[in-house]
């Protein structure tokens, strides 16, 4: 199983690059089921079970590389696209940790989609 597919817009003219985020909202701690960044400013969806052309996916919680489907019924998944004044300068496979430090030190602006339930 792969990413859903995701679309948006919005994003000022000022972006360089785009990253998307997904992780879980939970009271027991959050956990990252995928990171990817470097994508092109001029995209505006991701197709379902795909990475953008040229785009790099980071490490997740697990530290795998890809998307890792949320499973647990309970919990909040959030789907962030973030608009970065800057390129992530991070090869695929960097850690979590480096990954979301850059991606937040470059934010401009920011859109979230939060589920309640993914089957």
């Amino acid at each position: 199983m792969g990413n859903p597919p995701l679309r948006w817009s919005g994003v000022p003219n000022e972006t360089k690059s785009v990253a998307i985020v997904v992780d879980s909202n939970s009271r027991t701690g959050g956990e990252v089921n995928w990171v990817v960044f470097g994508i092109d400013p001029r995209t505006n969806e991701v197709a379902e079970s795909s990475v953008p052309v040229g785009a790099v996916e980071g490490s997740t919680t697990s530290g795998k590389v890809g998307y890792a489907p949320p499973c647990r019924p309970r919990e909040n998944y959030r789907f962030t696209v973030y608009a970065l004044n800057a390129k992530v300068e991070l090869t695929q496979g960097a850690s979590l940790e480096k990954t979301l430090k850059s991606i937040a030190a470059k934010t401009i602006a920011w859109g979230r989609l939060t589920t309640t339930h993914i089957e």
